[in-house]
């Protein structure tokens, strides 16, 4: 099938992909950063290994699906902005090398921590659990934070950053802010899932780190929205991050009145609102420069005309799939846990 011959010749494709790129990054953070939340909340919630069994089975049923959202973009990343996919690498090979080996001993974790019975066994799972959960939610943040802010590149447009331009303090400000929202979308997901006392737990740990979360996260939205660097949108930028605040203000509220779905959702837009403000951000921009290089755009990192067309055909048949397997997924494991749900010989 010739995609060419296709009435595409009006559409702005990779402005289109810009936009595909941007959606499956924010349901990756809605989705795995609820994981993150859950692994980091393991030794702030779990009184003995019941507990922890119980919240470890929250999302022991979406993990791995949750977890494939980040495959999905970084494959669309690298077919439809080749050259933004080798800066990214070629600039933060270390953090992202460090979040690969802390997922899969989160994944290991998962798989292997009810092996054996023995004390010792379990405590080293749960370490590489939550360990597996802060690091990589940090790592993102920082990571994401310096596309915005920009790094130095050299002409051939490949990153020439020392680890002070990476680990600067507007990267660590957006490393700790997604952290924190992990945290409280994690402790919010433990209370929509559970009941009994480790419910009660979950919405107080949310409320209190509720407070300093939604005050980092506005320091750092503001600091976004007044970066030297900034070259995006800032009409719609400021409109997203007025949308995370409040969003993060709605959730807040409902986790103090009980409303755990409610509370849920309201994170969910908090986290992908905060996404969206960053990729507004940067727009037509995909990596700033701060030298005297220009830096990328989606008009010289995107790939051929002919090959966005047939990613976008394949996108538009292949998507839809994948997000109604994932409601489906949720709706099968709806229903709440307790300690009831664990057997006898594991308590």
């Amino acid at each position: 099938m010739d995609f060419a011959l296709l009435d595409l010749s009006q559409v702005d494709l990779p402005t289109i992909w810009f936009v595909l790129v941007a959606f499956f990054f924010v349901g990756y953070f809605v989705l795995d950063g609820f994981d993150f939340g859950v692994g980091m909340s393991l030794p702030l919630l779990g009184r003995d290994d019941t507990d922890r069994r119980v919240m470890i089975n929250t999302i022991g049923p979406v993990w791995d699906l949750n977890e494939t959202w980040v495959i999905v973009a970084g494959a669309v990343l690298f077919a439809a902005f080749p050259e933004w996919y080798a800066s990214l690498f070629s600039g933060f090979y270390l953090p992202l090398l460090l979040i690969l080996l802390a997922l899969i001993a989160r994944g290991v974790s998962f798989e292997y921590r009810h092996q054996r019975k023995h004390p010792q066994w379990t405590r080293t799972f749960d370490r590489m659990i939550i360990i597996g959960s802060l690091l990589p939610a940090f790592l993102w943040g920082l990571i994401f934070a310096n596309v915005v802010r920009g790094l130095p590149m050299d002409e051939g447009h490949n990153v020439v950053a020392s680890l002070g331009d990476v680990f600067n303090p507007y990267a660590l400000l957006g490393g700790l802010t997604l952290t924190l929202l992990c945290l409280v979308h994690g402790a919010v997901f433990i209370a929509l899932k559970t009941d009994g006392e480790i419910r009660g737990r979950a919405r107080r740990l949310a409320g209190l780190a509720g407070l300093p979360t939604a005050l980092i996260a506005v320091i750092f939205l503001v600091w976004t929205l007044r970066l030297e660097s900034f070259s995006g949108q800032p009409g719609p930028a400021l409109a997203a991050a007025v949308g995370a605040a409040l969003a993060l203000v709605a959730a807040l509220f409902a986790n103090a009145l009980g409303r755990e779905g409610l509370a849920f959702g309201a994170m969910a837009a908090t986290i992908g609102l905060a996404v969206v403000t960053l990729f507004l951000s940067l727009f037509p921009h995909v990596l700033p420069s701060t030298t005297g290089v220009g830096g990328l755009t989606i008009a010289n990192a995107s790939s051929t005309d002919y090959t966005l067309t047939v990613m976008l055909w394949v996108a538009l048949v292949v998507t839809p799939l994948v997000i109604g397997y994932q409601i489906w997924t949720y709706w099968v494991f709806r229903r709440r846990l307790t300690r009831d749900h664990i057997p006898t010989a594991a308590h």
